[in-house]
């Protein structure tokens, strides 16, 4: 016996295939350009396995990111840098809290310059007098006789905010061009032979890292997983993930598996380094 559907009945079949579909759950995740990368990566390989999962990533900067967590606009926001006190007022005043602060990575902020440039090793206080316009010619710190080319971030980017408060100590210099992410850092440093910047190690392609030391004393390192575990390399830091409330349901579902050894081995995997 043979069963005969017409065009009604399929229709009304369809539809009730959709309403017994589970319905699909979404993480939005807004912030550090620094983290996209990685932010990226840990959606792509959980939605694999969590078909009822949407996790929609984002760049912008940190500062976007936490403005958005202040608004609503986002779930989570990532940040390459501790939110400010001033922030922490704005989201207690709007929610009645004042967040939930998730390290989830290390990173090594990493010196960039071009592949040509005879200079092995920079001091922080080389680094600030550099950044701050104070030393303005190579040769002062063992280069040619030629002047320095300043690239940095914008001033949205956590990454800017940390170096300046961490390392230049004072305001960039006029001269310092700014560029609305790490890889057209790393892409102007390497086309530019006088060039030096800054940023997220996971983007260190293509541009020779400058070798960091705390003082004129102090050995000088490169940031790799060893020098970064061990407090070595002068320039590290955690990279967050601020929530406006503790997670529940899905969002800690997600938190979780983001801090478990297999999210932590994609920190690795992208060339950040895992926050245990």
């Amino acid at each position: 016996m043979k069963l005969k559907f017409g065009i009604a009945s399929i229709v009304m079949l369809a539809i009730l295939g959709f309403a017994f579909m589970p319905a699909q759950k979404k993480i939005t995740v807004k912030g550090s350009d620094t983290m996209v990368i990685l932010a990226q990566k840990w959606a792509e390989v959980y939605m694999k396995s969590h078909a009822e999962t949407v996790v929609q990533v984002t760049g912008g900067g940190s500062g976007t990111g936490i403005s958005a967590l202040i608004n609503g606009a986002t779930d989570i926001c990532n940040s390459s840098r501790p939110m400010k006190q001033t922030e922490m007022d704005k989201l207690k005043d709007r929610y009645a809290s004042l967040g939930v602060e998730i390290p989830c990575a290390k990173d090594g902020i990493t010196i960039f310059l071009h592949e040509s440039n005879p200079v092995k090793e920079l001091s922080l206080k080389q680094l600030s007098n550099i950044f701050s316009g104070k030393t303005r010619n190579w040769k002062e710190v063992g280069g040619p006789d030629e002047d320095i080319k300043l690239y940095g971030r914008e001033n949205s980017s956590g990454t800017y905010v940390f170096f300046k408060d961490q390392v230049v100590k004072a305001d960039y210099a006029a001269n310092c061009q700014t560029l609305p992410g790490t890889a057209a850092v790393v892409n102007a440093v390497s086309k530019d032979k006088l060039g030096i910047g800054y940023g997220g190690a996971a983007y260190a392609a293509g541009v020779k890292h400058c070798a960091v030391k705390k003082d004129d004393k102090s050995p000088a390192f490169v940031a790799n997983a060893e020098t970064v575990k061990k407090g070595q390399y002068p320039i590290t830091r955690y990279l967050y993930m601020y929530l406006k409330n503790r997670p529940t349901g899905e969002m800690k579902a997600y938190i979780d598996w983001i801090l478990s050894p297999e999210g932590q081995s994609l920190v690795t995997a992208v060339g950040y380094f895992p926050v245990k």
